[in-house]
């Protein structure tokens, strides 16, 4: 059995103004980072024989204070779908100005594609071939990848057998963990999905 953890990483200012983020590299804020250190806290128990992360600054800094004192391999194919034109801008900016684009887009993820962006196939092919690639490797062992909530979905959509026309259907939170376990026949058996518990306030904490 191979297991995946699967963690999307903390917040960011472009998270907390409600800003499509993509391709664009804002760090981790101060809430970002202690979301991080809070899934260190609940993972610390859990040893990973080979950490993954985004090549972007929020995965890849979320990963480093999760993981940390574990090498840290950075991968493109495991970066943020890129939005294109709503690179940036927030979700109302988006709507006023691509009001009927921006729905054609999230009713129908694999017909209509972002001008100067990607699309969900796209996004799903580069993912997917790291990730078997990645399993095949490593069978039998513990991989964290630590991403964005593109790709997680596309993983969850192939884990779960949907069709990547439900891609929006499937939440995914900030500092969500998921966990998926595979067979040596690469089945996927899904143990946890959008967990955010780990980032829950204690009882009596702000005492």
């Amino acid at each position: 059995m191979t297991r995946l953890i699967l963690i999307r990483h903390g917040e960011t200012d472009f998270n907390l103004q409600n800003r499509y983020c993509g391709f664009s590299d804002p760090p981790l804020n101060s809430k970002g980072i202690e979301q991080s250190e809070k899934l260190a806290a609940e993972l610390e128990a859990i040893g990973v024989d080979k950490v993954y992360a985004s090549d972007l600054k929020r995965a890849y800094e979320t990963a480093a204070i999760i993981f940390k004192g574990n090498s840290i391999e950075k991968t493109e194919n495991f970066r943020e779908m890129n939005f294109g034109i709503f690179e940036g801008l927030k979700y109302e900016e988006i709507v006023q100005r691509y009001s009927k684009f921006y729905r054609d887009w999230i009713d129908n993820p694999l017909k209509v594609q972002i001008p100067k962006g990607e699309g969900v196939r796209d996004l799903s092919k580069r993912v997917k071939g790291r990730l078997y690639s990645i399993i095949s490797r490593y069978k039998d062992r513990t991989i964290a990848v630590v991403t964005h909530g593109g790709p997680i979905r596309v993983i969850l959509c192939d884990a779960l057998k949907y069709g990547l026309d439900m891609f929006w259907q499937i939440e995914q939170n900030i500092g969500a963990l998921n966990i998926i376990e595979y067979s040596k026949k690469l089945e996927p058996h899904i143990v946890k999905v959008n967990d955010t518990s780990p980032l829950s306030i204690k009882e009596g904490s702000l005492l």
